[in-house]
């Protein structure tokens, strides 16, 4: 009876001591004067039943005159900026007290999280500085022949397709595509993913990003309570899609530096930066001496990882996209088309690198897909030390995350008038130069801005004109009308697939 009341006692006790802890956690904003987001106990702020993108569209909706709006998620402060000037600060002006993008990395456990985008301080410093060179618009030219030939091939598959069917589930067939370029410029090797839609490059590249090994909460937490999940031994990554990359990774390592082999590829450069910690033809005058350091073999698999996540989905997906867009405005579809025609006959019928950058129009088209469609809904960063916000007293204190809800941005009918109209003029030189300097944050912005920004837009952009060139893309009976986002994915994707017919030209 006695241990019946101890408990009781307890619980008694309890409940207001977890209801008092909550209440003095949850007025960190209010004590601060900061407009804020009201939280429930014990999610803070966040919806666990909506995604990233709607979660953070609500609270855009709280913006005012301040430059952002406080939130928590679990019991965590978190910034929700909405002002593009404090944005800017944060991304630029004042990028030395927002370097971090605060992700969960297990380096024991999960080696392949140990990659550019995951990394903070100083290794994320030492390794941007390395990786750069390899993302110049000169290795871009150079790896120009490469896409082009994927693209090819990926012509030839789609006319042998269209010969028994006109309406296919192109967000597959784009992400086959996006991977047999990126298997072949990050790791050299043919993944026939075109050919075989089962290819393993195919199979676990897809099982990473449409299978997370833990679900949004445990997701959430881990970047939470970061130091926790690696005592529990908690990764991002499945075993088998490690074993499978870093085995690919060692073999072709292995391959190369045994045969001397020199290709123009991001492996080639991953390589050099393994054996030498510079890439040739860069030197080391302009590289500080702190990061003349090799890349260890997991550092250099990790990368290689990122590259090929990066590469294949958000280009695919961006395709995806742009397609349906274009299917749906077909006066759109058929002004790119007359570019396109327009420029290759100026190069006697061959797409080259110059070519290609003529294309304004087509650049344009996948801006404005990237603008109604942020692959990635929400940037993200972390405060290293206490910042005051420029124009206010208020101090947001260091190891704050700040969130940028670029989905919310790039649809606000002020910054985009009639956001949900798809309209390749916004990007027009003209236009851009009347908006706001980080209006588009599709790519961030700033040091620590997608490094792969200029690959990604050449394989979009190959794909866009060579399908162009040679077909007419439709709606389809099965095609989403209106276009429903999955809930489960992190990052922008149609629920169920993207179909549209195709039609050869």
């Amino acid at each position: 009876m006695e241990v019946l009341t101890i408990i009781l006692w307890f619980l008694i006790l309890l409940v207001p001591a977890v209801y008092l802890y909550f209440q003095k956690k949850y007025s960190y904003w209010k004590d601060r004067g900061v407009p804020y987001v009201e939280p429930k106990i014990p999610y803070g702020s966040m919806q666990t039943s909506m995604n990233v993108r709607d979660t953070f569209n609500i609270f855009y909706k709280y913006k005012s005159d301040f430059p952002f709006v406080g939130v928590y998620m679990i019991t965590a402060p978190v910034v929700v900026a909405t002002d593009l000037d404090f944005i800017k600060d944060v991304l630029i002006r004042d990028f030395n007290y927002f370097t971090d993008h605060g992700v969960y990395v297990n380096e024991a456990d999960d080696p392949l999280s140990v990659h550019l985008f995951n990394l903070d301080g100083q290794k994320w410093r030492n390794l941007r500085v390395k990786l750069s060179p390899t993302f110049t618009s000169g290795r871009m030219k150079f790896m120009f022949p490469t896409v082009l030939e994927v693209s090819d091939r990926f012509n030839k598959t789609l006319d042998e397709l269209l010969k028994t069917q006109k309406t296919h589930e192109v967000k597959d067939l784009l992400a086959r595509f996006t991977t047999d370029v990126i298997g072949t410029c990050a790791f050299g090797i043919e993944c026939n993913s075109l050919k075989d839609p089962n290819a393993e490059f195919r199979k676990y590249g897809r099982k990473h990003i449409e299978e997370p090994s833990h679900g949004a909460l445990v997701n959430r937490l881990m970047n939470v309570f970061p130091r926790l999940c690696q005592m529990l031994h908690l990764t991002r990554t499945h075993h088998d899609v490690t074993k499978f990359f870093m085995g690919i990774v060692r073999e072709t390592v292995d391959y190369r530096e045994k045969n001397s082999i020199r290709r123009n590829d991001f492996m080639d450069l991953l390589i050099q930066l393994k054996n030498h910690a510079t890439i040739d033809g860069d030197g080391e005058e302009n590289v500080d001496s702190k990061v003349i350091r090799k890349l260890t073999f997991e550092e250099l698999a990790a990368q290689a990882f990122v590259f090929f996540l990066g590469g294949f989905e958000t280009s695919s997906s961006t395709l995806t996209f742009t397609l349906y867009e274009l299917a749906k405005n077909q006066n759109i579809q058929d002004k790119c088309r007359a570019e396109v025609n327009r420029v290759l006959e100026k190069y006697n019928g061959v797409l080259t690198y110059e070519a290609m950058n003529e294309m304004q129009y087509v650049e344009q088209i996948v801006l404005e897909t990237l603008r109604k469609y942020p692959i990635l809904p929400v940037n993200f960063r972390k405060c290293v030390k206490d910042y005051q916000v420029r124009g206010t007293n208020v101090i947001i204190e260091k190891g704050t995350a700040i969130q940028i809800p670029v989905y919310a941005i790039h649809h606000d009918p002020e910054i985009y008038p009639d956001p949900e109209k798809f309209d390749p003029d916004r990007f027009s030189p003209e236009n851009v130069k009347q908006r706001h300097s980080v209006a588009f944050l599709s790519f961030g912005d700033g040091p620590r801005n997608c490094i792969g920004l200029r690959f990604g837009k050449m394989q979009s952009r190959i794909a866009l004109i060579m399908l162009l060139k040679n077909y007419r893309i439709n709606l389809s009976s099965k095609s989403p009308v209106p276009l429903v986002f999955n809930p489960k994915s992190f990052i922008l994707a149609p629920e169920g697939g993207m179909y549209l017919d195709i039609e050869k030209i």
